[in-house]
């Protein structure tokens, strides 16, 4: 049998020009489209983390052609590489810095959230006594416990979550999962999340940006409103998407998804603002979304 030599690819990766990119996980998977590596089950992967100064080492890497992709902590999005990779047997590979650009058109207003393709940071709250699992009793993964979706409806039994920008803490006041919420009858119906904030001045000939990082979703549909929940059409709709089923199995994560959504001015107004987030499909209770962070972007200066 023919010895296959493992080889080794180097680098170093920065964040915007002008910080390292410490922390980041950088990886070669089969060549895709940005994030595709999410998916691949067939291909090899073999990933890495950065140290302080952005730089990394991806050792005993099969030969083949790879694409190379990031992601770093504390940002949205995801890297790729234009360039594919090929790697021989033996071969020591530097690609030398790589700089990945964060998505970003003007200031931030407000954010709520920690961009790190988990839920966990927001409010997570106690179970069922009757479902009480003690390992998981002030244990850093305490979302395991069993039924927790089930607390959304008896935590707000007369209308939705509504989240005040400026007064509200998200590891307080934003629970884990938008799921659906279950009736008497014990069918279910979808949910509409608010997010309040004001602005003391409105351009309103500009585009704001809104941008929603999934952390995961099943069977979900995410529709956004501003200022205007009863609208038949939605400013943005993701249409059905995720098969994670991250609440059903006691998870925090899934597939990472970026929506970015456009905002005209004339849309919003001086004084108070509400987005609605509304997820309809409710044909069962693990249907839903967990966010992982949310911002809202001034117009490009």
């Amino acid at each position: 049998m023919k010895k296959t030599i493992q080889a080794e690819v180097l680098g170093r990766y920065a964040c915007n020009d002008l910080m390292p990119a410490s922390g980041a996980y950088v990886g070669l998977a089969p060549q895709g489209d940005v994030g595709s590596w999410q998916k691949e089950c067939k291909g090899y992967q073999f990933w890495s983390r950065a140290s302080e100064d952005g730089c990394f080492s991806i050792n005993n890497v099969l030969p083949s052609d790879y694409h190379l992709y990031a992601w770093v902590p504390g940002f949205i999005g995801d890297y790729q590489n234009e360039a594919s990779i090929t790697i021989a047997s033996g071969c020591r590979i530097d690609v030398g810095e790589i700089v990945y650009k964060p998505p970003r058109d003007g200031p931030t207003l407000w954010e709520i959230g920690i961009p790190d393709r988990s839920a966990a940071e927001f409010y997570i709250p106690d179970p069922n006594p009757k479902f009480l699992n003690k390992i998981f009793v002030n244990h850093p993964e305490r979302f395991r416990q069993y039924g927790l979706w089930e607390r959304y409806s008896e935590l707000y039994p007369n209308g939705d979550l509504v989240y005040t920008v400026g007064e509200s803490d998200y590891s307080k006041d934003w629970f884990f999962a938008q799921v659906t919420r279950k009736k008497e009858d014990g069918t279910y119906v979808g949910t509409t999340w608010q997010i309040k904030f004001r602005l003391a001045n409105v351009h309103q000939n500009g585009t704001y940006k809104l941008r929603v990082a999934i952390a995961s979703s099943t069977l979900a549909e995410l529709q956004v409103r501003v200022n205007n929940p009863s609208t038949n059409r939605p400013l943005f709709t993701s249409r059905l998407f995720g098969r994670d089923n991250s609440i059903a199995r006691l998870g925090i994560h899934g597939l990472y998804w970026l929506f970015n959504v456009d905002i005209q001015g004339n849309l919003l107004s001086e004084g108070e603002n509400t987005i609605y987030l509304t997820q309809p499909r409710n044909q069962s209770p693990f249907q839903g979304i967990m966010y992982d962070y949310i911002r809202l972007e001034a117009p490009k200066v």
